[in-house]
């Protein structure tokens, strides 16, 4: 049988202290706290601050340190946003419709929300300017349970449900919507990711009322399949591009911690999250990826945030 050393040149070294610079792929033994660990790729999440007001079945926009909560629900569809500086939450401007199982993209100063329901569901779009939010153009088809991507001035919302699941794409320019290549399979409550021209479709429910695994890419005429997901999940949260994306959280018979990353072929196991929660939101980039509020397994609405950092890192390793 190979050996370590023979595979690294190096032994694996008992050390008091895990080393300042280590290489990656490294393994030690830590004498002190009596771990076997190593330098190698993989995510962590970590906790931060808590949202101003609980909620689930919002969309996010943004990133890590400078995020976006839009909307939700509490006890009914709430107008709340909430803006993210890396370390806490403050409130921002309402929108203009209280609004729930929306879709967002862009950025804390550019974004854009679209679709989701009031005591219907509706087609419009509301753009905020980094204070208050606008009416933007409507949507073709009303919706919600959708997916977004993009930016204010170039966004894509795709799936849903209307009265059934739904395969629509649809593209806006930040004036107009227009109709996009339809999803092989239409879902709801599924991850999105990406841009409008290179976006990724991931999980959600189909038309069996299960989660799935499918993944599907779009190049901004058509949609194609992906490597499928390691764990078929509905509502779920997703973040990063079409070839970097980090999917989260969501639902299979019951709630997870699960986070798995995409590389443009094949996804792999990331992380889990400190909190499993389903109805959750998605920002940031697949190695500063944030997730926002959501369902808890006791079946409430949470204020919590996580933030996930993925690359080189030292790892406990087990090998029970």
């Amino acid at each position: 049988m190979t050996t370590f050393k023979e595979i690294r040149g190096t032994a694996i070294q008992s050390v008091s202290t895990d080393p300042s610079n280590p290489e990656t792929g490294q393994i030690w033994y830590n004498s002190t706290t009596a771990q076997l660990k190593g330098y190698q790729t993989g995510g962590v999440w970590a906790s931060g601050g808590n949202m101003g007001t609980a909620r689930r079945l919002l969309a996010g926009a943004g990133t890590q340190t400078a995020g976006l909560a839009i909307g939700g629900y509490i006890i009914a569809s709430s107008s709340a946003t909430e803006e993210y500086d890396g370390s806490s939450w403050t409130a921002g401007g309402n929108l203009g419709t209280a609004k729930s199982f929306l879709a967002g993209c862009g950025t804390q100063t550019v974004a854009a929300a679209f679709g989701g329901r009031t005591t219907v569901t509706v087609n419009t779009t509301e753009e905020y300017n980094g204070t208050s939010w606008t009416a933007g153009g409507s949507m073709g088809t009303a919706r919600y349970n959708l997916a977004g991507c993009g930016t204010q001035t170039s966004a894509l919302g795709f799936g849903g449900f209307t009265t059934v699941r739904v395969a629509n794409t649809e593209e806006y320019d930040g004036t107009s919507w227009t109709a996009g290549g339809s999803l092989a399979i239409a879902r709801q409550i599924l991850g999105g990711a990406g841009t409008q021209t290179s976006a990724l479709a991931f999980g959600g429910q189909s038309d069996t009322s299960n989660p799935i695994n499918a993944t599907e890419e779009y190049d901004g005429t058509s949609w194609t399949a992906g490597g499928n997901m390691n764990i078929a999940l509905a509502e779920l949260a997703g973040a990063g591009t079409q070839t970097s994306a980090l999917g989260f959280g969501g639902l299979t018979t019951v709630v997870v911690t699960n986070t798995e990353e995409y590389n443009g072929t094949a996804w792999t196991a990331g992380g889990n999250m400190v909190t499993a929660r389903r109805s959750l939101a998605g920002c940031g980039t697949q190695t500063a990826g944030l997730a926002i509020g959501g369902t808890d397994s006791a079946n409430n609405a949470t204020a919590a945030t996580e933030e996930y950092t993925s690359g080189l890192q030292t790892r406990v390793i087990n090998i029970s």
